[in-house]
């Protein structure tokens, strides 16, 4: 009877098992990743990531000291071109400014010399009171190696009469002389080109008929020019300037008739040409103008013989200036 009464129970046990409801699965959740920090700027960001674990792996690591090692390489390479740039920046700078040191045609080393052997031949062979005429670039060194009176140089802040000195050395040579003999004694220029340096005074004569342009009208900028091939146009080739620096070395330029040539220096790279038939009245005026100034105060005054040239000149100003730059 007990073996019935459990196969009789037994259905209902199932029944009941079956009415029991189905526990529901539990959602599988991913595990979570590790918190990647960058120190005090917070969590990594989620792009940067995968380059935040390949910097940690042993991959990256590997690839770290390869990169510093390339690193220290470059700079050593870098530093030795360095230490050789310092090197001979520091032998050029070491020479004296008017002396350079050079290289004849066959490699010898030579020292160039002509800037001083110009400024002492005009302090062995002028007067002392002597003025010399020339681009105001020059003027220190002819007044503290020569010893002779500039008429400009880098302290001379009146525009106009810097703008005087352009339009005379880029006029023709009869209208420079015309302004000339009532200033200066002599004309210096830079003519180093003809010793393969280009940064003469020729090449500075843009800036010269530009300024004097600025001032008076009569010199015209867009005119004086030359082109790549070294050929100039007709007012530089007619210029004084042009002219002092080809007569007597370049056979198709005649000779001149104002200016006589005083001294080239041995590799032609200064040239000094005296004025011919100066103004002594000009130049007692000046004299006198300048002693006046000196226990009055004040500034040099230019003769009266200048005053038709002078009355041309326009008031120069910033405005105006502005048309003249490159």
């Amino acid at each position: 009877p007990e073996k019935e009464e459990k196969e009789a129970k037994k259905p209902e046990k199932e029944e009941k098992e079956a009415k029991k409801p189905e526990k529901e699965e539990k959602e599988v959740k991913p595990p979570k990743r590790p918190r990647r920090m960058l120190g005090a700027f917070g969590e990594v960001p989620g792009p940067l990531v995968p380059l935040y674990d390949f910097y940690h792996s042993a991959t990256g690591r590997l690839a770290r000291k390869a990169g510093a090692v390339a690193l220290l390489v470059m700079m050593v390479f870098f530093a030795s071109g360095y230490q050789a740039h310092c090197q001979q920046m520091a032998e050029g700078l070491s020479h004296p400014q008017i002396m350079m040191m050079g290289r004849g045609s066959r490699g010898e080393p030579m020292i160039i010399d002509d800037f001083r052997e110009a400024y002492w031949w005009l302090r062995d062979n002028t007067r002392t009171d002597a003025r010399v005429l020339s681009w105001w670039d020059y003027g220190y060194q002819i007044n503290g190696v020569g010893n002779r009176t500039t008429l400009a140089d880098g302290n001379t802040w009146n525009h106009e009469h810097i703008a005087l000195l352009g339009k005379i050395l880029v006029s023709p040579e009869e209208k420079s002389w015309s302004i000339a003999r009532h200033l200066a004694d002599y004309v210096l220029v830079w003519t180093t080109r003809w010793a393969g340096m280009s940064a003469d005074d020729l090449a500075k004569s843009a800036h010269m008929a530009r300024i004097g342009s600025s001032v008076y009208d009569d010199v015209r900028f867009q005119d004086f020019w030359m082109d790549h091939s070294g050929r100039p146009s007709k007012m530089m080739k007619e210029s004084l300037l042009y002219r002092l620096h080809h007569v007597g070395i370049d056979p198709s330029e005649p000779k001149l008739k104002y200016f006589k040539h005083a001294y080239t220096t041995k590799y032609r790279m200064v040239r000094i040409f005296k004025i011919k038939n100066r103004s002594r009245e000009s130049k007692a005026f000046c004299k006198e103008a300048l002693e006046w100034a000196k226990e009055h105060g004040g500034g040099g005054k230019y003769p009266p013989a200048l005053d038709e040239v002078l009355a041309q000149r326009q008031a120069f100003s910033r405005q105006k200036e502005g048309r003249y730059h490159f």
